[in-house]
C-alpha cells in the first residue's frame, strides 16, 4: 500500500476532536487542505473547506471532524470524574476503557472503572450499566488532587485507539473512523482533482459537530451556498456474527456505501440516479444502504436556503461509536475514485439538469 495515504491515514486518526472541541484535528485538517488549496473558507463554529477550480458552479463535499467522546460535568470529592456523553455511546463498550482527558495543563490518562465480577449481583449482570452511574479514574485520592492535575468541569474526554494496520494490511484500525474515513476521503479527492480542468467550483473539507446534531453541516451549507452537495461518512458493516439480515450484507472491501434513505434525508432521486450511473460506467463497487436509524450532514446540506441536491456517500465501518473501529483501505479508496469522476463529470448544463432547471 501507498505509505503516504497510510501516513495521513495515522495523522489524522491519531488526534483527538470531540464535538466541540475539534481544534486539534481542525489544525491538522488545516494544514493538509492548504497544500492543495489557495483559498481556505471557514464557517462560524469551525467547519472549514478547500476550494479547487473555477466553474460555475459549487459543489459542497465535507466529512465531519469530531468524534464520539465525552466531557466532564463533576469532580466528586473522592477525586473521580463524572461525565456526559457527547454523541451516541453504549453502555456495554465503555467499561474498563482506556480514555484521555484533554486539560489546559495537558492531557491526562483515565480509565473508565467497573466492578470485578466476582463482586455482580445477578441482577447487574443482565443490565447495561448507564453512563451516569460511570466514572473515569485518573488515580486522584481527592477533589483537590485532581484539581492539581488541571482537570475542570467542561474540559473534554476522547477515547483512546492508537491507528495500526492489521495483518490483513487493507484492514485498518482506529478509534475515529467515524469519522475521519470522511476527512481522508475529503483530502484525496482535493488531491486528485487539484490543478485538473473543473468544470464547477468544488469546496471540500469537513463540519463540526455532526455527533451531537449535524450542527456545522447547518452553517457550512449556508456559508457556501452549494448547487450541490455530498456527505462522505462511515455506514455500519453488518458482516460479522450477529449482524445483517433478509436486506443483505454491507461488508468490508465490497465498495463505498451509497445512502439511499436515512433518518434524516431522501437523497435527490436525480443526483443519486447520476452517482449509480457513474458508478456502473466506470465498474466501481458499490453497496445500498436504507437506514431507518441514524442521520448524517446530508440531512442538513440538503435543506440549505431553497434545497440542495445531495446525496451521502460512505465506506463501511466495523465498531463505530466505540473505543475500537475497522475499515478497508479499497472501500476507501473506491469511495475517493467514484467522487472524482463524478465531481468532473457536473458542469453547469448536468448540475441544471439534476436541480430541474432544464
Amino acid at each position: 500500500m501507498d505509505q503516504k495515504k497510510i501516513e495521513l491515514m495515522k495523522e489524522l486518526t491519531d488526534v483527538e476532536g470531540v464535538p466541540g472541541f475539534e481544534d486539534r484535528i481542525y489544525n491538522v485538517m488545516k494544514t493538509r487542505i492548504s497544500s492543495f488549496s489557495e483559498k481556505i473558507e471557514t464557517d462560524n463554529l469551525g467547519s472549514l473547506v478547500g476550494k479547487v477550480g473555477n466553474g460555475q458552479k459549487k459543489v459542497l463535499l465535507a466529512g465531519h471532524l469530531d468524534e464520539v467522546g465525552f466531557i466532564i460535568s463533576h469532580i466528586t470529592k473522592d477525586g473521580f470524574l463524572k461525565f456526559r456523553a457527547l454523541g451516541g455511546w453504549w453502555g456495554h463498550v465503555m467499561l474498563s476503557q482506556r480514555v484521555k482527558v484533554l486539560t489546559k495543563k495537558g492531557d491526562l490518562t483515565g480509565v473508565i472503572g467497573s466492578k470485578a465480577p466476582h463482586v455482580l449481583k445477578p441482577e447487574e449482570r443482565k443490565k447495561v450499566l448507564e453512563i451516569d452511574k460511570m466514572f473515569i479514574d485518573i488515580g486522584a485520592g481527592n477533589r483537590e488532587e485532581a484539581e492539581s492535575f488541571g482537570v475542570q468541569v467542561g474540559d473534554p474526554v476522547a477515547a483512546v485507539c492508537p491507528f495500526e494496520v492489521l495483518p490483513n494490511e487493507k484492514i485498518l484500525l482506529a478509534r475515529n473512523w467515524d469519522n475521519r474515513a470522511g476527512c481522508y476521503v475529503a483530502l484525496r479527492v482535493m488531491e486528485e482533482l487539484k490543478g485538473k480542468s473543473l468544470p464547477n467550483t468544488l469546496y471540500s473539507g469537513a463540519t463540526v459537530q455532526e455527533e451531537v446534531g449535524l450542527r456545522g453541516a447547518e452553517t457550512l451549507a449556508h456559508t457556501i451556498n452549494p448547487d450541490i452537495a455530498f456527505a462522505t461518512d462511515v455506514g455500519v458493516a453488518t458482516d460479522t456474527p450477529g449482524m445483517g439480515g433478509e436486506e443483505g450484507k454491507l461488508s468490508l472491501g465490497d465498495g463505498p456505501i451509497l445512502g439511499f434513505l436515512d433518518r434524516s434525508m431522501v437523497p435527490h432521486r436525480k443526483l443519486r440516479d447520476f452517482v449509480v450511473e457513474t458508478a456502473k460506467a466506470k465498474n466501481i463497487p458499490y453497496q445500498l444502504e436504507l437506514m431507518s436509524g441514524g442521520a448524517t450532514d446530508g440531512g442538513k446540506f440538503h435543506l440549505a436556503h431553497q434545497g440542495v441536491p445531495t446525496m451521502v456517500i460512505s465506506v463501511p465501518s466495523r465498531y463505530i461509536h466505540s473505543h475500537v473501529s475497522l475499515v478497508h483501505f479499497d472501500d476507501l479508496e473506491n469511495a475517493v475514485k467514484l467522487l472524482v469522476h463524478v465531481i468532473s463529470s457536473l458542469d453547469t448544463s448536468t448540475v441544471d439538469h439534476i436541480k430541474g432547471l432544464s
